[in-house]
């Protein structure tokens, strides 16, 4: 009698593999990604965090693995409900905290022994993610040549009427959704097929901000002359293509965060990207 030829493993069971089943996102799902969490790493230290939406809407990257209550602040304690994160405790011992609380690309001093120790753990990974090449830190500006073609790193857009902080230079914002691959698409949002926005200086109105910017008005990239949906595309980070798709989900959150100029004074320049700045202040 002949063996069977479909093998089995120790317990019986058919060792044969299944085919993968492909993720859908529900029609009623408040938001498109596929997964609650986002893992990623953070590009000052290169240490892996996590990637939540808070009950407002905004992203909050939170450090990986639980801490006990007793050991975080209580200003600094955030849990999870739901796929969602909220502020303060739930009752139990555990808590998550914000990675840059704890990063070691920030000056923090106001931490207790076991986050200090914590703190000293990833810096201490980030130093060998740099000695074998795979984490560079950001450039210090100090360090850079003396002429050098003004890229903001972190640019200001202007669209929907509001504006925002990309995470990254513009011709580096890659596109979200999920190809049929099941792999994150690698063509950029500013595509050479769509149309361009328009770099200019521009002030705010006096209500929007209470605070003096410095030098005048801030150089930002314009989308708001585009079409409604061009700049709704740029807004839910797709390409052409996946803008088009409407059945595609996304593999991880968008970008882009609500510019604040209390909080984001460092990322406004009073110059356009196509001047060259030299160290001296003036123009090549």
């Amino acid at each position: 009698m002949c063996p069977t030829s479909s093998p089995r493993r120790w317990d019986g069971s058919h060792a044969a593999a299944r085919p993968l089943r492909a993720l859908h996102v529900a029609p009623d799902s408040p938001t498109r990604l596929l997964r609650a969490a986002q893992s990623g790493t953070c590009r000052l230290c290169g240490n892996r965090l996590e990637w939540y939406q808070r009950s407002d809407g905004h992203p909050i990257g939170l450090h990986p693995t639980e801490l006990t209550t007793r050991t975080v602040p209580a200003p600094c304690r955030w849990h999870l409900s739901r796929g969602v994160a909220h502020p303060a405790g739930d009752g139990s011992a555990w808590c998550r905290i914000p990675h840059h609380l704890i990063c070691p690309g920030h000056d923090t001093t106001t931490l207790t022994p076991p986050l200090k120790e914590l703190r000293r753990q990833l810096a201490l990974r980030t130093r060998r993610l740099i000695d074998i090449g795979a984490h560079t830190p950001p450039a210090d500006p100090s360090s850079l040549p003396a002429t050098a073609v003004c890229r903001p790193a972190r640019p200001i857009a202007h669209l929907l009427y509001s504006y925002y902080l990309a995470d990254q230079p513009l011709e580096d914002i890659r596109c979200v959704a999920q190809t049929r691959a099941r792999h994150r698409c690698p063509h950029p949002v500013q595509h050479p097929s769509a149309p361009p926005g328009i770099w200019t200086l521009h002030s705010l109105s006096p209500g929007y901000t209470q605070l003096a910017l410095p030098g005048g008005p801030m150089a930002l990239y314009d989308l708001s002359h585009l079409p409604y949906a061009e700049q709704l595309r740029w807004r839910t980070q797709r390409c052409p293509h996946h803008a088009a798709a409407h059945g595609a989900a996304d593999l991880t959150l968008t970008g882009w965060e609500v510019f604040n100029p209390a909080l984001h004074h460092q990322h406004i320049h009073t110059r356009l990207p196509d001047m060259i700045r030299r160290r001296t202040g003036r123009r090549a």
